[in-house]
C-alpha cells in the first residue's frame, strides 16, 4: 500500500529522528505517523544513496521530487522475520498464560512454520520485542524531547471594577516531563486565538522549543482523535512547523500518556490556586502577574528531599537542549480554498480581494494561508504563490509573470493607481483632472474605473487636449460624469458651445430671422 501523503514539514521530522538515531516505533509515536508510512519514506531515502542530513538541507521542491519518485526496488525482508513480526504479539500475550514457556512457544512454531528460526534466535527476537515493549511502558523521557499542554479543570477569574462582573480565566499548563519545569497562564478561553499565543508565550518563558509537545485531546488543538493517526489543526500544525517543533496527541482514554501534565496540574493547584484562592484581581494582567511570581517561586523551590529544584534541572539538563527560537514570534494563519479563475486569480472570500497565481493553474483549487500580514497560496505541497495581504475589498494583486505572455499588457493596467490616472489629467487641465477624479471615485471595483480613465485619455489624444478641458468644464456641473457623458460632448461639439450646464445661456444678438417679444402680444 502507498504512503499516505505527508507536509514536507513531517517528512523532514521523520529523516530528522531517524538521523538522531531513534527506533521505527519512537519515530512513529513522535511524528504522529503509521508505521507503513514512516517505513515507506525512509526506504525512499534510503534508495536515494543521499545523506540524510543532505536531504534534510534540500528546498521542499527538490524534496518532494526525490521522494515522490519511484525508488529503485528494494531486498526483500527474510521471509522468516517477516513471518515472526506477524506472531510476535500472539508470542507475548502467551507467555503470560500460566505454565507457557519460550521453549513451549518455540515448538509450535516450528510445528506452523518448519523453516523458522531455531531456539537461539528465538529466543532473541522475542526477548528484543519484550524489551522494546517494556521500555515505552516507563515512559523514560530525555532531555527536551517533549512538553506536554493542557488545561486545569477549575478556572481562576478577575473582577471588572466598573461593571463588577466576574471573568472566568481557563488556566493552561505546560510541563516538561524530564525536569518538571512548569509554565501557567490564564487565558479568556480555550478558542485558538487565546490558546497558540499563550504555547508562544511559553516558549519565550523557557527560553527555546522542545522536540515535541504532546497535547490531550483539545478541540482546538485535535481535530479527530485517533491512537495512531490523530489530525492535527490546521493552525497548530503552522505554529509547529514556524517553531521548528512536533505536535502530539495522547492516546484518547490513556491518563498514563500525560501523567507528567497531570501531575504539573495538581501542583499548579497547591502552589498557584490555594495561595491566590482569597485574592481578588481587577484585571487579566493583574492576575497573570500573580500567577508568575507564584510559578517562579514553585519551579525555584526545591523537590522534597532535594538539594536541587525544577529550574536547577531545567538549566542544567534541559535548557541548553531546546531549540532556539525563531526570530519573530508565530502569527495565527487561517486557511480557506479557492479555484484559480480564468483571470489567474483566486478570491480571499474574507476580504472580497482578488490574487493572482501562475496561468497554469487556471480551473485548480487551490489551498490559501494567510495572516495578517501575507497571502500564501498552495498547490498540494508546493506553494506556487505569495503576496501582501490586501484588504480592499473588489480590488486585485497581480504579479506580471503569473499571467501569459499575450496578456502582459493586462499586468501592467492592474500597475497603474488613482496618482498616476490624476498625474495625465493635470497635464491636461483643472477640469479635466476633476473629472477623472470623480470617475475615480464613482466605483468600487477600481478596475472598472481605470477602463474609464483609460477610455479617457484616448479621447485626449483624438480631439486634443484644448476640446477635452473645454469639454470637462461643461460637464462639471452634470450630476453624473463618465467616459460616455464626455464622448457624447466631444462628439456632437457641445465643447465648443458657450452654454455649460447648469450655466445661464448668454443674451442673443438682434437678428432678421429672430422675432421679437412685439410678435407675442
Amino acid at each position: 500500500m502507498a504512503a499516505a501523503t505527508k507536509t514536507m514539514h513531517q517528512i523532514r521530522q521523520i529523516l530528522d529522528l531517524k538521523l538522531r538515531g531513534y527506533p521505527i516505533k519512537k519515530i512513529v509515536r513522535l511524528s504522529n505517523t503509521a508505521r507503513n508510512t514512516v517505513r515507506d519514506y525512509l526506504r525512499k531515502a534510503a534508495a536515494t544513496s543521499v545523506m540524510l542530513s543532505d536531504l534534510i538541507a534540500l528546498d521542499d521542491d527538490a524534496l518532494s521530487r526525490i521522494l515522490q519518485g519511484d525508488p529503485s526496488p528494494q531486498s526483500s525482508l527474510d521471509p522468516r522475520r517477516s513471518d515472526f513480526e506477524k506472531r510476535r504479539e500472539y508470542f507475548a500475550a502467551e507467555l503470560k498464560r500460566v505454565g507457557v514457556t519460550k521453549q513451549i512457544l518455540w515448538e509450535e512454531y516450528l510445528r506452523e512454520y518448519p523453516q523458522g528460526y531455531g531456539y537461539s534466535q528465538f529466543c532473541y527476537h522475542l526477548s528484543a520485542y519484550l524489551q522494546r515493549s517494556q521500555a515505552v511502558m516507563h515512559l523514560k523521557h530525555r532531555p527536551a524531547e517533549q512538553m506536554m499542554a493542557d488545561f486545569a479543570g477549575d478556572k481562576m477569574s478577575w473582577v471588572d471594577l466598573l461593571t463588577g462582573e466576574e471573568h472566568r480565566c481557563d488556566i493552561l499548563v505546560l510541563t516538561f516531563p524530564f525536569s518538571s519545569m512548569t509554565y501557567a497562564e490564564a487565558l479568556p478561553s480555550q478558542r485558538q486565538e487565546h490558546l497558540l499565543p499563550s504555547l508562544c508565550r511559553g516558549f519565550e518563558y523557557l527560553g527555546g522549543v522542545p522536540f515535541s509537545v504532546k497535547f490531550d485531546n483539545l478541540k482546538p488543538a485535535i481535530v479527530r482523535p485517533n491512537r495512531y493517526e490523530p489530525k492535527i489543526t490546521e493552525a497548530l500544525q503552522s505554529l509547529a512547523l514556524h517553531y521548528n517543533t512536533t505536535i502530539m496527541a495522547a492516546r484518547p482514554f490513556r491518563p498514563r500518556d500525560k501523567a507528567s501534565v497531570e501531575n504539573a496540574v495538581n501542583k499548579v493547584y497547591q502552589r498557584i490556586f490555594a495561595p491566590l484562592r482569597n485574592q481578588t484581581f481587577h484585571s487579566p494582567a493583574e492576575l497573570n502577574a500573580a500567577i508568575r511570581k507564584q510559578l517562579d517561586w514553585h519551579n525555584s523551590l526545591n523537590f522534597k528531599g532535594k538539594d536541587y529544584s525544577r529550574r536547577d534541572i531545567f538549566d542544567k539538563e534541559e535548557k541548553g537542549v531546546l531549540r532556539p527560537l525563531p526570530p519573530t514570534p508565530y502569527t495565527l494563519q487561517h486557511v480557506t480554498w479557492a479555484k484559480v479563475q480564468k483571470n489567474c486569480h483566486v478570491i480571499l472570500g474574507e476580504d472580497r480581494h482578488q490574487y493572482s497565481v501562475p496561468f497554469q493553474l487556471i480551473g485548480k483549487k487551490l489551498k490559501i494561508v494567510y495572516s495578517e500580514d501575507t497571502v500564501e497560496m498552495y498547490d498540494n505541497l508546493a506553494r506556487v504563490a505569495v503576496h501582501r495581504r490586501n484588504q480592499l475589498a473588489h480590488g486585485y494583486t497581480t504579479l506580471a509573470t503569473h499571467l501569459p505572455a499575450n496578456h502582459q499588457h493586462i499586468a501592467a493596467r492592474q500597475g497603474w493607481n488613482a496618482d498616476y490616472f490624476l498625474e495625465k489629467a493635470e497635464k491636461i487641465g483643472s477640469a479635466t483632472r476633476a473629472v477623472f477624479h470623480r470617475v475615480l471615485t464613482s466605483k468600487v471595483f477600481y478596475e472598472q474605473t481605470y477602463n474609464s480613465c483609460l477610455g479617457l485619455l484616448k479621447l485626449a489624444q483624438r480631439y486634443g487636449n484644448d476640446r477635452m478641458e473645454a469639454a470637462c468644464r461643461r460637464a462639471a456641473a452634470a450630476s453624473t460624469v463618465n467616459y460616455s457623458v464626455i464622448q457624447s460632448i466631444l462628439e456632437k461639439n457641445l465643447d465648443r458651445a458657450q452654454t455649460l450646464f447648469g450655466e445661464e445661456a448668454s443674451p442673443i444678438a438682434p437678428h432678421e430671422n429672430v422675432r421679437g417679444p412685439h410678435s407675442y402680444q
